[in-house]
């Protein structure tokens, strides 16, 4: 059973009045001796410390569902159009922007959970003894990790920001932005702690479920930390690397190394047999440990809208759901993406989707509850518009019945990203031979067993030194996480956002036009229904699909690739302004306006 919303007593008085807390000890704060040394109570609070995320302008209304587009793998669907929302996407947000620009918006939660994170950590550390206990130094490592979470988020959107390591006070309440390379040294010890009181997946009664802590997660996140510490981003003076206090980049992709194998060989986390397997049990909402997924934001069936925004679209509520109409769709994979993939590629229609659900019409027995419900059948879109197939009411066992959210959790991490930073981490230190090892793992799943000797080994043998490898790097980021909203940090820190972004544009007017590499993609696409007349079957989207099919199948009304079949708008504007000028958000006005002077805004904004 899911365990959100569990308000603690320590913050419904602590945090209950900003004036009673700055002015006067609080009630709870002089309990927390009581708080802190009972397992019950203390537990409640660090559940607390993910409260902020449930809000609706917070993750789970704003930050998930707007952060992470565009890339050279996935945008926005109406990119061509600009208003708030689209504005994130195409790197033209404004310091007024009427989806981030409010007081309750993710920048405010995000403090607002780090600061019950200093709480709970200022309590255990003083009353928890969780050197010597384990519960308590368990839910210190949940502490220490969660505000590492915040402080992460924070940072891919914003860039430099304050830094609060300590429960606020009346002379700490302004705050002016910290370099991030403060931050960064801070968390990668914070995380370094966590990791050696976490239990493993399935070491404790909590960490049975993916939606807690576990040191898996925890060493995966310090491992992402490091690299994204060891690359470059933008900073008030240019795109360049950072440099830490503690850490070398040498010494940065050691540890993710080191950490990415402590999970690879402690055997408590594997990939799913398939890649299709992974994403059914995400949506069966199956949140077991032990498995691919290392952890979850634990969104409640009443809230999170992780297929509201991004799953296969469905025109209308249906057999599948009823979460209202026009849900998911918002975002998906760039249209030459599909071409891009090997057709072997497993992973490919997993991620690719060209169809929705259309209108309903008549009624039918809904697979998922069985009611009856409105009827809607699979129609084709067009080459401008996929949908991302990880996420799909299709393939719930919970039926949504909810008109606003779809209570889905958000994978923060999982293994395959554990094996990729590997297969990096190794190349950067020179060790050519175990990134190749652990980028066969990642490819073995991808191809079915018939293909590993050319789609594995063959390919990967084949790569040359440093450089070829990185570049295979790249590109099987794309193909692992579209649709994750993963790439475009990792664009950054590679140094490859605006390259990609631009390399993007190029790849679809080619696609379109049927020139370059896409030269002898099919012009022509057929559909008919499969016996349960809801199902689409395709023919022509693969290369080498060249020919009529025959009696039964109904050819698209427009010829499928052609000049017109993405508009000039929607390639144009997948980015309005230079990405690499504008690689993160403004902190928007209401906060530059509310912190007595001390925060400004850089990059131009």
């Amino acid at each position: 059973m899911k365990t959100k919303y569990l308000i603690g007593l320590f913050f419904a008085s602590v945090l209950a009045s900003c004036s009673d807390f700055f002015e006067a000890p609080s009630k709870s704060s002089l309990d927390e001796s009581v708080i802190f040394s009972t397992p019950g109570l203390a537990r409640g609070a660090v559940d607390g410390i993910l409260i902020p995320m449930m809000e609706t302008n917070s993750y789970r209304g704003r930050y998930l569902p707007m952060y992470g587009m565009n890339t050279d793998a996935e945008w926005h669907n109406s990119s061509q159009n600009q208003n708030g929302t689209t504005d994130l996407a195409t790197y033209n947000a404004q310091p007024n922007n009427d989806q981030m620009n409010l007081a309750n918006a993710a920048w405010a939660m995000m403090y607002s959970g780090i600061e019950r994170a200093n709480l709970c950590i200022r309590g255990l550390r003083t009353h928890g003894s969780p050197a010597t206990n384990p519960e308590m130094g368990e839910l210190l490592a949940a502490a220490l990790t969660y505000r590492a979470i915040y402080y992460a988020d924070l940072i891919k959107a914003w860039g430099d920001v304050p830094a609060r390591f300590e429960p606020i006070t009346s002379e700490t309440l302004y705050q002016p932005k910290a370099d991030r390379d403060v931050i960064y040294n801070q968390l990668i010890k914070d995380l370094e702690e966590a990791a050696t009181l976490a239990p493993w997946p399935n070491g404790s009664a909590l960490t049975s479920s993916v939606e807690k802590v576990n040191k898996a997660f925890v060493k995966g996140l310090r491992a992402r930390l490091a690299l994204v510490a060891a690359g470059y981003s933008q900073r008030p003076d240019g795109i360049r690397k950072g440099q830490l206090a503690d850490f070398t980049e040498q010494q940065l992709y050691q540890i993710a190394l080191q950490e990415c194998k402590d999970v690879i060989e402690s055997g408590r986390a594997h990939l799913e047999p398939s890649f299709e397997t992974l994403w059914r049990k995400y949506n069966q909402e199956n949140s077991a440990a032990g498995g691919e997924s290392l952890w979850e934001i634990p969104f409640s069936p009443i809230r999170g809208r992780m297929l509201f925004t991004f799953a296969v679209r469905h025109d209308a509520a249906d057999q599948w759901h009823n979460n209202g109409a026009n849900r998911g769709g918002v975002a998906g994979p760039l249209p030459n993406l599909f071409y891009d993939y090997d057709a072997k590629d497993t992973r490919r229609d997993v991620t690719c989707v060209p169809y929705k659900y259309g209108a309903a019409s008549g009624t039918t027995t809904s697979p998922i509850n069985g009611a009856t419900r409105p009827f809607a059948r699979q129609e084709l879109v067009g080459l401008n518009t996929w949908y991302f197939g990880k996420f799909r009411y299709e393939w719930m066992t919970r039926f949504v019945d909810n008109s606003n959210d779809d209570g889905v959790n958000k994978i923060y991490m999982r293994y395959a990203e554990i094996l990729l930073m590997a297969v990096e981490a190794a190349n950067e230190l020179g060790d050519i031979g175990t990134a190749k090892n652990y980028l066969k793992e990642i490819r073995r799943r991808a191809f079915a067993a018939a293909d590993h000797a050319t789609k594995v080994d063959t390919y990967v043998d084949a790569l040359g030194g440093k450089e070829a490898v990185f570049n295979a790097i790249v590109d099987e980021h794309k193909f692992e996480f579209t649709g994750e909203m993963e790439r475009k940090q990792a664009l950054i820190r590679w140094n490859l956002l605006g390259t990609k972004l631009d390399e993007a544009k190029v790849k679809m007017n080619n696609l379109r036009n049927q020139s370059g590499e896409y030269a002898d993609v099919p012009a022509n696409v057929y559909y008919r229904y499969a016996a349960d007349d809801e199902t689409l079957e395709i023919y022509g989207l693969n290369r080498g699909e060249t020919t009529n099919p025959g009696a039964g199948w109904t050819e698209t009304a427009q010829v499928w690739v052609r000049p017109g079949a993405i508009a000039d708008a929607k390639i144009d504007n997948i980015y309005r302004r230079n990405p690499d000028n504008y690689q993160f958000w403004p902190i928007f006005q209401v906060f530059i306006d509310g912190s007595n002077g001390t925060l400004v805004n850089d990059y131009g904004y």
